[in-house]
């Protein structure tokens, strides 16, 4: 038999009346607070604090309110499978760095991370070492040659590294309306010795896509759009932190004014030239240019470990009583 019992869903709510300006605040949090999970609460609690409190900083008007909701509106709008704008939002807010340096700080001697960026693809074609990933004739060639080590210097086998690139038009593949498969795009693995080896282009310097609200957002501000030529790298092995980054070659006119904010001096380098000898090991033309860098990964467990202890120092500072649970931070009620 079916239970009709009716269940009163006000039943155990706080009375949310005579709302003002002064206690909407802790009205809302309150009302947030029935979640049973304990960092969801946590962040609403903290989201809507700070959002409130710039609302009342900056007297927010009704008419910038709504401009801030139709740009959200618009950002949705223009976002597709291969285009998310709410990524290149959170980029030139400095708010994907942000997060990334939280989440993946670099012990010492580790390869520092860089933004992914909103072009990244799952469709990359997985190719053996020594491949070349460029369809580009107009491209300047270029040998990439590199390693992936450990903390300690010792070589990292099987390790999965994505790498994209723009052509030397300065646009991804995935922003070619004609596109029928990757280019300046591949997944490959580091070998024993934790070598891999690629055949690229040199890359170029790019504007970020600004035929859009983000776009037209850095026009009011009065910032350019363009991004310092670089190459992008994903490393992923289990046990191992996955690391985003990117290396920017140095000396371009956008080293120092990354539209989002990517560049980190240990990222910035310098290209070389292939020699005779390298261009016969390698099957390239001698006189190429030469990308050579070595990657250093942290594990899992070293990463997590610098993560707590630097989570646990800022909370300090701010004089936050918390405790971490999954790494994360959430309210001690003990």
């Amino acid at each position: 038999m079916a239970d009709n019992t009716n269940t009163n869903p006000t039943a155990n709510l706080p009375p949310l009346l005579d709302l003002t300006i002064d206690n909407i605040t802790p009205n809302t949090i309150r009302i947030n607070s029935q979640a049973s999970d304990a960092r969801l609460k946590y962040l609403m609690a903290r989201l809507v604090t700070h959002l409130h409190d710039f609302a009342r900083e900056t007297r927010l008007s009704s008419d910038e309110w709504m401009a801030a909701l139709l740009f959200l509106i618009s950002c949705g709008k223009i976002c597709s499978d291969v285009r998310n704008e709410f990524i290149l939002l959170s980029d030139v807010l400095g708010l994907s760095l942000l997060v990334d340096n939280i989440n993946h700080p670099t012990p010492p001697g580790g390869t520092e991370g860089s933004v992914l960026g909103p072009f990244h693809t799952h469709d990359a074609p997985v190719l053996p070492n020594g491949s070349s990933m460029t369809s580009d004739p107009e491209g300047e060639p270029m040998l990439a040659v590199c390693t992936v080590k450990d903390l300690k210097g010792n070589p990292l086998p099987g390790v999965t590294i994505d790498i994209w690139e723009t052509d030397s038009s300065g646009h991804y593949d995935v922003q070619h309306a004609d596109r029928d498969a990757p280019s300046e795009r591949c997944v490959m693995k580091s070998d024993d010795e934790g070598r891999f080896w690629f055949k690229g282009i040199k890359p170029v310097s790019y504007p970020i896509p600004h035929d859009g609200p983000v776009g037209k957002l850095l026009e009011r501000l009065n910032r350019h759009p363009w991004r310092p030529a670089h190459v992008h790298f994903k490393f992923e092995k289990n046990g191992w932190d996955p690391l985003v980054t990117a290396l920017y070659l140095k000396g371009d006119p956008y080293e120092s004014s990354d539209a989002v904010f990517g560049v980190k001096k240990s990222l910035v380098v310098e290209l070389g030239k292939v020699d005779k000898a390298m261009a016969e090991q390698y099957g390239v033309k001698e006189g190429s240019w030469l990308l050579k860098h070595d990657f250093v990964l942290s594990t899992q467990q070293e990463t997590e470990e610098l993560r707590d202890r630097l989570a646990v120092e800022e909370l300090e500072k701010l004089g936050l009583r918390m405790k971490l649970v999954d790494h994360l931070p959430v309210p001690e009620l003990d």
